[in-house]
């Protein structure tokens, strides 16, 4: 390695190490200025909470190990939904890319779909599908699903046609195209889908749970809003967004794994 191409690294990754310390230091002071503020009665705790409280209250629930039960049960839904999802997403873009006849009837349904707001449709889902578990899940999907057909089937139209019809040229089956050139040219399309149904999945989970569930974070947060307890509302709150970060990272993960050859 020359000594150029040295410095570059270093100063790619002095770059990386500064936006890092960047981000952290932005969360330290709002948390910092939001103690400060309800110490000195800037704001009304009773509606926000403040930082020290709410830490004294994620110790508690930690002694007791109820927290646990419900992150694991939101967990469960959020991953059932999110796999689902994207599994049936990515198999209805595949026939509508196989089939151009079915993805002409199907396209204004699809846009109509994707138009409606899937949140306001929930209690129609957990009227159908059934309260619990199921209903939860139901949500996840119908939140998520259009959005990944949508995407992929997008990706797959957008894949150079000169590729397509070389292969057609040497005889390629309609199958060996979508093996060989669709799917390994959408591969960034179907990574960017699952980042986006992360988030999707927690806003279905999340909303069934405040329809129908009798644990789970979204519980929870009902439940603090119904006692007025506000700093179990705001712990909550956090926990659903580092659970979101996590598995966001998670698909980064994966998207640097195979995406080295882009890099």
């Amino acid at each position: 390695m020359s000594k150029e191409h040295e410095e570059y690294i270093k100063k790619i990754r002095k770059r990386k190490t500064t936006i890092r310390i960047t981000q952290i230091a932005i969360i330290i002071i709002c948390m910092v200025l939001w103690e400060i503020s309800a110490r000195l009665g800037w704001i009304d705790t009773f509606l926000t909470s403040y930082p020290s409280e709410i830490w004294n209250l994620f110790i508690k629930l930690l002694k007791d190990s109820s927290l646990f039960e419900h992150i694991g049960i939101s967990v469960m839904e959020n991953v059932f939904g999110f796999t689902i999802g994207t599994i049936l997403g990515i198999l209805i873009a595949i026939l509508l890319w196989w089939s151009d006849f079915i993805s002409k009837v199907l396209d204004p349904y699809l846009v109509i779909l994707n138009s409606l707001p899937k949140t306001a449709l929930a209690p129609i889902l957990i009227l159908w599908v059934g309260a619990g578990y199921t209903g939860i899940i139901a949500t996840a999907i119908a939140v998520s699903i259009i959005i990944t057909i949508m995407n992929v089937y997008n990706g797959f139209k957008e894949v150079d046609e000169d590729k397509i019809k070389m292969l057609k040229t040497f005889g390629a089956t309609k199958f060996q195209i979508l093996k060989k050139v669709i799917i390994p040219a959408s591969v960034p399309t179907m990574i960017s889908s699952l980042k986006i149904n992360i988030g999707l999945s927690w806003v279905g989970v999340i909303v069934g749970e405040f329809l129908v569930s009798r644990a789970g974070i979204g519980y929870l947060i009902v439940y603090g809003f119904q006692v007025f307890k506000l700093d179990l509302v705001m712990i909550n709150i956090f926990i659903l967004a580092i659970l979101a970060a996590v598995m966001y990272q998670g698909i980064t993960f994966i998207e640097n794994k195979f995406m080295k050859w882009k890099q």
